[in-house]
């Protein structure tokens, strides 16, 4: 008597076999056709083909941040994780990629200039600190609402955390760097620019070993930061998490 375990053995044997007759008969087909001098198969044979999502697979994954623009609530920017930045206008309806011809698709922060919001920020390499991630390529702004982008520097910091744009002064930029994963030293701390992003200065050093991985501006004294800092390393063989 077949019990239920040896019936499911039978099932699965009896799919694969399926599987594979329908993989090997088309092809027998059309050898059998090609040797009987019948036409072979051309563009205009699968013209009415389409391709279509069966998902759920999303590569971006993780979603890092996002970016509302104060004045215009249906407007905002996303940041993802392992997926480049998304931008939308209609409050969520649709979306749209706007930075795929960028250095780098895994973005960390995305921040808009609150004197203009036509100045986004946005920084590469996921606020992260797992095995599996992708590191970014420093800093982009872009001054046309997302349209096009310029790299300006920071480009060993590996993964920006957040940054901040003084609400009194549109030069005056501060940036989280959480640095390398897998490397020690790179750019990691805080970082000030004073000229609109052209040039950046460490105003905050911990370690080789240790990032930045928030920074927050006190609304009532964008004098007043505070910055939290994370020592890590990760290596195949062992993990440094936490410090002093």
């Amino acid at each position: 008597m077949i019990n239920q375990a040896n019936a499911n053995h039978m099932k699965l044997i009896i799919q694969s076999i399926v599987r594979i007759l329908v993989m090997v008969l088309p092809v027998m087909s059309v050898a059998q056709n090609k040797a009987a001098g019948s036409p072979e198969f051309n563009t205009a044979t699968f013209s009415n083909l389409r391709f279509r999502s069966i998902g759920p697979a999303v590569t971006s994954g993780r979603i890092s941040d996002f970016a509302v623009n104060p004045a215009n609530h249906s407007e905002y920017y996303v940041a993802s994780s392992a997926g480049g930045v998304w931008k939308t206008t209609n409050h969520g309806v649709t979306f749209q990629p706007i930075f795929d011809a960028q250095g780098s698709y895994s973005i960390g922060c995305v921040t808009i200039d609150p004197n203009n919001s036509n100045v986004i920020w946005v920084g590469s390499g996921e606020n992260n600190n797992q095995r599996s991630l992708s590191y970014g390529d420093g800093i982009y702004k872009s001054e046309d609402a997302g349209k096009t982008w310029k790299n300006m520097g920071l480009k060993n910091s590996e993964h920006i955390a957040e940054i901040i744009v003084d609400p009194t002064n549109s030069n005056i930029i501060y940036v989280a760097a959480y640095g390398p994963v897998w490397s020690e030293g790179g750019e990691r701390g805080v970082y000030k620019s004073t000229d609109g992003g052209l040039t950046w200065n460490a105003i905050k050093t911990v370690s080789s070993y240790t990032g930045c991985n928030d920074l927050v501006m006190d609304p009532r004294n964008p004098n007043v930061l505070y910055a939290s800092f994370h020592q890590r390393m990760r290596k195949v063989f062992t993990y440094i998490g936490g410090g002093p």
